[in-house]
Order: C-alpha cells, then structure tokens, then sequence
C-alpha cells in the first residue's frame, strides 16, 4: 500500500471519528455543564441561555396573547354589560337599587311635603261656617194622576246659576249663612227668597254636606243644610249680585244640572222622595197657588 493509499484510508478512517466527535461534543458540554461546577458550566451556558431564551420569547409572546385576551375579554365584558342595559333598561341588580333609590327620595320628597303642608295649615286659621238652603218645588199635587201616578216632568224646582272663573254656567242650590240664634229651617225660607224671589215652606229635611275651602287665607269647614220646600207664593228674579241667572227645572231634569257631585246626591234623594210628598200633597188638596 503506498503512501497516498494509507492517506487516504487514515482519512476515511478518522472522519467518522471526527463526526461522531462532534455530534458528541454538545452531549460532553451539556453533561459537563449538569455534572460539574464552575468554568464547565460557563461553557455550558451559551446554548442553555439561547435555548431558554428562544424559550422565554415565546412564552413571553405566548403570555402577551393571553393578556391581550383578557384585557380584549375585559373590555368586551364591559361593552356587553352596556348592550344590556342599553336593551334591558340597566342591570336588574342596579336597575332595582336605583328604583328604591328614587322610589326612597320620592317618599323623602313626600314626607317634606307632607310636613310643609302640616306647618301652612297649622299656620292658616281654621274656621267653621254654617249654611241652610233647599230645593223649592212647584206643582206637587198637580203632577198626580187619578191612579196616583207621579209624573216628575210635570214638577219644578227652582235653581240659581253662577259664573265661575272660567266663565262656566254652574247650577247650584240656593243657599246662605245661618245668623246668630236662627234655625236652618228658617235660614232656607229667608236664603230661597233672597236668592230666587220664591216663598217657600219647608216640608223636610233633605240632607247634610260639608266641605273645606280657602278664602282670603282663612280655610274654612262649611256644613250645609238642606230642606225641601213647597212653593208658596212670588216670582223669578236675579236680583242677587251673586246669582247670574235663576230657572225652573223639571224634577226629571234635576240631577243631570247640579255641577258638584254632593248636590247630585241630595238630587237623587229627592227624586225618590217627591213622588210620596206629592201624593201627600193631593190628599191633603194643597194645590199650588198660580
């Protein structure tokens, strides 16, 4: 074998060393660099340091994601709750503090009014006021029939018209104050003559009403009480300044003209009662005076 032969045989030979040599080498460090201390470790390091790096990067990126995620998730949450509210009126655990919260001012707000309202009325004078006054009727015994059949139509009662201050025409009552020691039965007599220009007689109580109102910052409770009369003797007149018009109505037609909702209640107690009043009224043979 010549020399250039044992070259290159020595050369096939040792390069399957070498190349075992080098893929062993990384295996020697990296044994070195986890058995021993000290400078094998250093050696050790650079490949270590670059692997965990690469390693670090990519949880570094892999953990950026997972924040963006939540913080992406953080601010969705947020805008899905607002949907909500938006759609829903509000959340139902908010929505329903925020009801009581008002629902509490409200009754807050209430009790001050109420408590306001308590002090100006313990401040503004009180006083109590007594009226008489009645229905007047005409033609009684002439609405009966031979079978003592009533015919309302053909009774009428005498009422006073006011303008109020929307320049409305309200039917009402004749009525006034009852004076110091007079009785309410003479107090309607007196109060339907002035009012209409009518006599009458009572025949009976028809009923009581009160009421509250405020005049001249004086609140004022006022009872009223009512008497049916017959018709005695006198004619229609305005000529109360208080009384814009004066009218006989049909006793049929009597409730549908009262304006305030007590009246129509006496309104209906006397159209049950005037059918009994005038047939009392033809047996005893008062006839109205004409």
């Amino acid at each position: 074998m010549t020399e250039n032969e044992r070259a290159h045989a020595d050369h096939a030979s040792a390069s399957p060393q070498r190349t075992r040599r080098r893929r062993g080498k990384p295996r020697r460090r990296m044994d070195s660099g986890a058995s021993t201390q000290g400078g094998g470790a250093s050696k050790s390091a650079a490949p270590s340091s670059s692997t965990s790096g690469s390693r670090g990067e990519r949880g570094s990126r892999g953990d950026d994601k997972d924040k963006q995620n939540k913080h992406t998730r953080r601010k969705r949450r947020p805008a899905h709750r607002s949907t909500q509210r938006g759609s829903h009126g509000g959340d139902s655990s908010n929505s329903g503090s925020g009801i009581k919260r008002r629902r509490h001012t409200g009754n807050k707000n209430r009790g001050n009014q109420s408590r306001r309202q308590n002090n100006r009325s313990s401040r503004i004078t009180t006083r109590d006021e007594t009226s008489a006054g009645g229905l007047v009727i005409s033609g009684l015994a002439e609405a009966v029939d031979e079978n003592n059949n009533v015919d309302l139509s053909r009774i009428y009662v005498a009422l006073i018209g006011r303008l109020d201050r929307r320049g409305r025409l309200l039917w009402s009552m004749p009525k006034g104050h009852v004076e110091p020691g007079e009785e309410t039965a003479a107090t309607a007599e007196r109060e339907v003559w002035e009012e209409t220009g009518i006599h009458g007689e009572v025949i009976t109580q028809l009923g009581t009403i009160d009421y509250w109102f405020v005049s001249e910052g004086v609140r004022i409770h006022k009872t009223v009480h009512h008497h049916l009369l017959r018709y005695v003797d006198g004619y229609l007149n305005d000529e109360d300044p208080e009384v814009t018009e004066v009218a006989w109505i049909p006793a049929d037609e009597l409730i549908e003209h009262f304006a305030y909702a007590d009246e129509r209640k006496l309104a209906r107690i006397a159209h049950d009662v005037l059918p009994e009043y005038a047939i009392k009224e033809k047996e005893a043979g008062r006839v109205t005076p004409r």
